[in-house]
């Protein structure tokens, strides 16, 4: 996993200590502590159904997403607007980009609009980064290239929380295109520093060079794999991303790699079944699988807009009303 972005140097007046949410590599485990803190409590008034705090009244958050989304997209949009935030949202298609316009010209107009934060989407590796360092408001970083995708690994980490009630000790499994992902770069980091303990499988065209050196157990047949697992991470295969070389035909990756029933036998019986979506059934994992009572798919989509929330309000310097935190 070769794309290294720069250490960002920056601070802020808010608890979380940072300007921007740039990737979970250069979050501390009291700042990934806080988030889990914060989501918990907006999701206890959620299910409660008491009024949410509207720190993001009067404030505008605008998403510039060049690349598709579903979950992401909306769960930020969301998020906002329970917040009492206004959204603006900003796609390639019909903008400036698509006439010449640069990422940092886009940047700096929308800026000049006076939003609050910013969250960006981008198919270039380090683009949040660059952007953290000539905008005065935050950053947020909803994906950027093969690089990083911090939030999803957030949600996932709140996920695991809930359903496990703790993060450290657990064996967690990442399964499939782990090369091309980063939503598995997030989750490794995310991961180990919250103590789990973090292994991955996949083709071997479809793992990264010295991957190894991340820390992680690294595992070629999916039956070793996933034995004594806790959780078991599947990844979507970005056959859009893949040249015929690397990629093999879907048939064939769901007889090697994907999660069916007969693989579970071999994993623990309580074992969690997660995806980042979208998902490509029958291939990555079976429909029996995804809808299965050791799937908790559909809660880590419900927890993005929770934990999204969480990080706009804390980069936004909120706090909550005193006896809820």
């Amino acid at each position: 996993m070769s794309e290294k972005i720069h250490k960002p140097s920056h601070g802020s007046n808010n608890s979380l200590g940072i300007k921007s949410l740039l990737g979970t590599e250069f979050l501390e485990k009291k700042q990934i502590d806080q988030v889990l803190k914060y989501s918990f409590l907006f999701k206890e008034l959620l299910d409660a159904g008491k009024p949410i705090p509207q720190t993001l009244a009067q404030k505008t958050v605008i998403l510039l997403f060049f690349e598709p989304s579903t979950r992401t997209r909306s769960s930020f949009e969301l998020a906002a607007k329970r917040l009492g935030g206004n959204t603006l949202v900003l796609t390639k298609e019909g903008s400036s980009a698509e006439k010449g316009e640069t990422l940092v010209d886009t940047a700096k107009t929308v800026e000049a609009m006076q939003p609050d934060v910013l969250v960006l989407r981008h198919p270039s590796a380090g683009s949040p980064f660059h952007l953290n360092q000539i905008l005065d408001i935050p950053v947020v970083n909803a994906g950027d290239g093969f690089h990083e995708h911090p939030t999803q690994a957030l949600l996932d980490l709140m996920t695991l929380q809930q359903f496990k009630g703790k993060i450290a000790g657990l064996k967690v499994l990442i399964v499939g295109d782990i090369a091309h992902s980063r939503v598995a770069r997030s989750n490794i980091y995310a991961l180990k520093k919250m103590g789990a303990e973090v292994s991955v499988c996949g083709p071997p065209t479809l793992l990264p060079p010295k991957v190894e050196q991340m820390g992680v157990e690294v595992y070629y047949e999916l039956d070793q794999a996933v034995k004594n697992k806790d959780v078991i991470m599947t990844l979507r295969i970005q056959f859009e991303r893949l040249n015929p070389g690397q990629s093999p035909s879907r048939g064939e990756y769901s007889k090697f790699y994907g999660i069916s029933e007969s693989v579970l036998k071999s994993a623990k019986s309580d074992v969690l079944i997660m995806h980042p979506g979208p998902v490509n059934r029958g291939v990555e994992i079976s429909p029996e699988v995804a809808d299965g009572s050791r799937s908790v798919i559909l809660n880590q989509v419900g927890n993005g807009v929770i934990v999204r929330m969480a990080v706009l309000h804390l980069l936004t310097g909120g706090e909550l009303p005193e006896g809820l935190v």
